[in-house]
């Protein structure tokens, strides 16, 4: 076994877990807690690893935070629009079926290229839906230029990635609710 590894490993996500801008991270809070005042609902998405991420805050938001949120991770809408539409386009497709004027989105994307996120953005860009993202891998990705607040790990190890982005979301539930930890 190599223990060093181990080590490194660790200290690696402990640099990126502080590397989180504070004054994003408050202004998310405030997005946040402004939406759920208003009686709108925040909607996460994702795919792979980054779907199921989506789908666990979704639900902490809702539960532990008393804030609507949903996740599209539905076997058969994901299906359904996909193949009605493309894969490219079903997030597109599934915000412009549940999106509520005045929701706030946040799209999960490790590379932050992936097409059918980058085609939802533009959506919400030219429907000026409040859109947040959370990307890896290359600070130039293309998904990155379309959130009005965009979370970005330098990294390229998409499991680290994916688990600073859901410490990340899952402070937001315990930074609203002041959870004792």
């Amino acid at each position: 076994m190599d223990k060093n590894y181990i080590q490194k490993y660790f200290k690696k996500i402990g640099f990126h877990l502080n590397n989180l801008n504070e004054k994003d991270f408050l202004a998310l809070v405030k997005l946040t807690e402004e939406t759920s005042r208003k009686k709108k609902k925040i909607i996460l998405v994702g795919n792979g690893g980054s779907a199921a991420m989506s789908s666990h805050v979704s639900v902490d938001l809702t539960k532990q935070c008393g804030i609507r949120a949903i996740n599209f991770n539905e076997a058969d809408l994901i299906t359904c629009f996909g193949n009605d539409y493309g894969y490219e386009n079903w997030i597109k497709e599934a915000l412009n079926k549940y999106y509520d004027k005045g929701d706030l989105v946040i799209l999960i994307s490790s590379s932050g290229n992936s097409q059918n996120h980058i085609v939802a953005a533009k959506y919400c860009k030219k429907n000026k839906i409040n859109l947040i993202t959370f990307t890896g891998f290359n600070g130039k990705n293309k998904l990155r230029k379309f959130g009005i607040l965009n979370f970005y790990l330098d990294s390229k190890n998409y499991n680290q990635i994916e688990m600073v982005h859901h410490i990340w979301l899952l402070l937001l539930c315990d930074y609203i609710t002041k959870e004792k930890f």
